[in-house]
């Protein structure tokens, strides 16, 4: 899944609007709840080295919450990675390059949207 088919299954799957939150950055691209106003995606372009010292370029990445019993299990698969720029108990970053396969993508969004929610048990 590639950046736009992302974008565009967000505000369809959940019925928000693409907000663009910081001064000057028309690129970063938030969702969150209406509600409680609690983000559950953040989607950025990045310099792959952030991820990948040996790599240059640019990619396009979305972190999502994760639950932190099973978040170590994802980094280990191709495109996932502990969070970059957010709490690395809490989030994850998904490449969004072909790397992650769709219903991957989907699952673990599902899931930042339930921990993110206003309705989320609280500990």
């Amino acid at each position: 899944m590639n950046r736009k088919d992302f974008e565009a299954f967000v505000t369809r799957t959940y019925n928000v609007p693409a907000e663009h939150p910081f001064s000057g950055d028309s690129i970063t691209t938030v969702f969150r709840h209406i509600d409680n106003k609690k983000w559950f995606a953040i989607v950025m372009t990045i310099d792959k080295s952030k991820l990948m010292p040996d790599k240059s370029g640019k990619i396009d990445v979305v972190n999502i919450k994760c639950a932190p019993e099973i978040i170590d299990t994802f980094w280990e698969e191709d495109g996932i990675f502990p969070a970059y720029h957010m709490n690395k108990t809490h989030w994850l970053t998904l490449s969004l390059d072909g790397s992650v396969d769709n219903e991957t993508i989907k699952s673990l969004l599902a899931m930042s949207h339930r921990l993110t929610s206003a309705k989320a048990k609280k500990k």
